[in-house]
């Protein structure tokens, strides 16, 4: 076979060949997908953070787990279940807005 027609049938069969197959280049930019995950992730965690530390900062503040025997100490057990407010997003908002005071 001449070198002509070898090019030639070659040259064919590359045209016929898929430009790339799936999954083998990818147009997402994983890189800011992940980055983004990893931030809401962290948003998410400060969040709980955040909330729980209001949410016995509260209950300090108004006396709601003195210990009953002992007035000047405070029952530990009650700081950890405590719910001072209603609602998990008041914790958030109150410790955002008095976050300097």
């Amino acid at each position: 076979m001449s070198e002509e027609k070898e090019k030639d049938l070659m040259s064919m069969y590359r045209e016929t060949r898929p430009r790339e197959f799936f999954g083998e280049k990818s147009n997402t930019n994983h890189l800011a997908w992940s980055l983004l995950v990893m931030l809401l992730a962290m948003v998410f965690w400060l969040v709980v953070a955040l909330s729980g530390a209001e949410n016995q900062r509260h209950a300090l503040a108004t006396k709601s787990c003195q210990d009953r025997v002992f007035p000047a100490e405070i029952d530990a057990s009650c700081l950890k279940q405590v719910k001072s407010r209603d609602h998990w997003w008041q914790h958030v908002g109150h410790a955002l807005v008095r976050m300097g005071a």
